[in-house]
C-alpha cells in the first residue's frame, strides 16, 4: 500500500476527511466517549462509537434509502400502539458506544421522554440495511455489538441478494444463528410484534 494512504477498514479513530473541499478536526483525541462524540461539530458525517472508536459511514445510496423507508411502513402498519419505529436513531450502549442503526423499534413510553439518545436497553429491534461500505460492519460488528447489548432482535436486509432478510434472535448474551428469509416468500415473525412482508417489498421497482 502506498505510504500516506489509509486502508479501507471502515474504522475511524480520529478524523473524518470530506472530499477535497472540507477537512474537519475532531475536538480530543481517541478513545472518545459517548459525551464527546455529541459535542463534535454537525459536519454531515454520519458518526457511530464501538468501544472509544469512531466508525464514519457515508450517506445511503437511494435503493438503501428505499429499504429504511418501505420497511419502516411496514413495522409502522403493523406495530401495536404501544411501540414507535424509528430510522438513524442514537443509541447508547455504554460511556463508549453508540450506534445508529438504519431503523429502531422501541416503546412508545420511552420515545416520550427522549431527546436525542435512546439507551439499548429501550430497543425491541434494531435493523440494518448492508450496503458495500458497510458489509462487515453489518454482519460481525454490528450484530455482536448489538447482542453485548442486549437488544433482544437484530434484523439484517442483504439487497444484493433479491433482497434477503437475516433474522437474530437473542439467546443469553450472543445471537443464535440468523434465520434467512429470501425475496418471493412470505416472513411471518412474532418479535418485537407479529409481522408479515414478502422481503421483495423492500425493493422500488
Amino acid at each position: 500500500m502506498d505510504k500516506g494512504v489509509t486502508p479501507d477498514t471502515e474504522w475511524v479513530t480520529a478524523l473524518a476527511i470530506e472530499p477535497t473541499t472540507r477537512r474537519t478536526v475532531l475536538p480530543g483525541a481517541p478513545p472518545f466517549t459517548v459525551d464527546d462524540l455529541l459535542r463534535f461539530p454537525d459536519d454531515g458525517n454520519r458518526y457511530e462509537l464501538f468501544n472509544g472508536s469512531l466508525v464514519v459511514s457515508p450517506a445511503p445510496t437511494p435503493p438503501h434509502q428505499d429499504a429504511i423507508f418501505l420497511l419502516q411502513t411496514i413495522l409502522h402498519r403493523d406495530l401495536p400502539p404501544q411501540l414507535k419505529v424509528y430510522s438513524t436513531v442514537n443509541v447508547r450502549a455504554s460511556q463508549r458506544d453508540l450506534f445508529i442503526p438504519d431503523l429502531a423499534v422501541v416503546p412508545r413510553d420511552k420515545a416520550r421522554n427522549v431527546k436525542l439518545v435512546f439507551e439499548a436497553a429501550d430497543v425491541l429491534l434494531a435493523v440494518e440495511v448492508v450496503s458495500p461500505s458497510t458489509k462487515t460492519h453489518d454482519r460481525g460488528n454490528k450484530a455482536a455489538a448489538y447482542a453485548a447489548a442486549g437488544i433482544p432482535a437484530y434484523w439484517r436486509i442483504e439487497l444484493d441478494e433479491g433482497p434477503s432478510l437475516y433474522v437474530y434472535e437473542l439467546d443469553g448474551d450472543s445471537y443464535r444463528e440468523p434465520v434467512a428469509h429470501k425475496a418471493g416468500s412470505m416472513v411471518r415473525l412474532s418479535s418485537p410484534c407479529p409481522v408479515s412482508f414478502d422481503p421483495e417489498e423492500l425493493v422500488d421497482h
